[in-house]
């Protein structure tokens, strides 16, 4: 299960009362665990659903910090990480925003999909990543040396990006990357049977499922079935859901709209789940 956590992943800080789960594909707990040490960002690099949220958050409550989660998009502003003056009655406040929480507290700070925010919004971590470990406030003309416990994490699917919508050398070359991808089918089943309680054969048959799935990404397909949606139609059967159904309702129609790919994707499930 996730963990219980205090907070929600729009900015707050977030406490972990209990360890999410999670099952290592390599050395990544190790690493990540030696960059925050050592005040090393960290970037990592993967398709969507594979696990990279839930490892931060495992490592959140491993090193016992508090996460604070970004969820990046188009409309990102700096004052959005940052913070603004607020009106309250007849006073005006300032009111930190997540990125600066973070660097106060000693946070791990999660810029989930950073590339999907602008790129002189980004500009405002650069002084994080580096000797320096400061963050600038203009609007109050603070600067604030972050705390020693904090570590600026991002991640970005390299599958998605182009020459207008990437990291820059200059921001990239700030991070270690860490690389992730999908499980192997054992590991991925192990995942699937721990966090929806289904039968370790279920989730093999649904790990087996994606297997003939994911190839149609080549197709046409926008994206390859992940392990999060294999896991949302686990927890659909887990709840009585036939087994088919999960499949359509939580695999094949959230990833296409076009009628031959869907045809073909809810043939593959009805082979599997007939």
């Amino acid at each position: 299960m996730a963990g219980d956590a205090q907070g929600d992943a729009s900015g707050a800080l977030r406490h972990f009362a209990r360890e999410p789960f999670y099952l290592a594909h390599g050395d990544e707990i190790e690493v990540f665990t030696e960059c925050h040490r050592q005040a090393v960002p960290v970037m990592l690099k993967g398709p969507t659903g594979c696990g990279k949220t839930r490892f931060v958050e495992h490592m959140a409550w491993r090193l016992g910090r508090p996460l604070v989660s970004v969820a990046c998009h188009d409309d990102l502003t700096a004052s959005d990480l940052l913070g603004r003056y607020l009106i309250h009655g007849d006073d005006t406040v300032w009111q930190d925003g997540p990125l600066t929480r973070a660097v106060r507290a000693g946070a791990i700070l999660y810029l989930d999909e950073v590339v999907e925010a602008r790129q002189d919004t980004t500009v405002v971590i650069h002084p994080l990543t580096d000797h320096r470990r400061t963050l600038t406030l203009e609007k109050t003309g603070e600067l604030i040396e972050a705390a020693p416990e904090f570590l600026l994490v991002i991640s970005y699917n390299p599958a998605y990006q182009h020459a207008l919508k990437d990291l820059k050398p200059s921001t990239r070359q700030r991070f270690a990357a860490l690389l992730f991808d999908f499980p192997s089918p054992e590991h991925e089943a192990a995942v699937l049977a721990a966090e929806s309680g289904i039968a370790r054969g279920l989730a093999m048959a649904l790990v087996e499922l994606a297997g003939r799935l994911r190839p149609l990404r080549d197709r046409g397909l926008p994206e390859a079935p992940s392990t999060r949606v294999l896991l949302a139609a686990a927890r659909l059967m887990a709840a009585g859901i036939p087994e088919r159904r999960a499949c359509e309702v939580a695999i094949a129609a959230p990833l296409t709209d076009d009628p031959a790919l869907l045809a073909t994707m809810n043939a593959l499930i009805a082979g599997s789940f007939g």
